[in-house]
């Protein structure tokens, strides 16, 4: 089998944003549901190794930046059996309301990302 096509990656760390949000008690879908959207500004993503298909991946997601109506999330891609770095790279987000006008983030949602800004999800 080849290796992974590039654009998973990406994929990946939407997954893995996703599951971050809710490992610190804090559902991803319900920014929508409150009137808000986290909108992709900027995305990054260094390969390091291949990712090969069938392997078992692990994606580390960290908060790296944290301010008033952006946040950037860092990922790290693992092969799960050995531990290597595959890929590394980062998204940043800017909040707006569901017109697409630039608001702050919601309250609730800073809080929930507050303590736990150093520490790091894996899906």
């Amino acid at each position: 089998m080849g290796v992974v096509y590039y654009a998973n990656y990406l994929i990946w760390f939407e997954m893995g944003r996703a599951e971050y949000c809710r490992q610190m008690g804090f559902s991803y879908a319900s920014l929508e549901t409150d009137g808000f959207r986290l909108m992709v500004a900027d995305a990054h993503c260094r390969y390091k190794a291949p990712a090969r298909y069938d392997e078992l991946i692990r994606i580390e997601t960290t908060i790296q930046e944290l301010k008033k109506k952006t946040l950037v999330f860092g990922y790290k891609v693992l092969n799960d059996a050995t531990n290597q770095v595959l890929a590394q790279g980062y998204t940043k987000h800017v909040c707006t309301d569901l017109s697409g006008k630039l608001v702050r983030l919601p309250e609730a949602f800073v809080q929930c990302l507050i303590p736990p800004a150093a520490e790091k999800a894996e899906t």
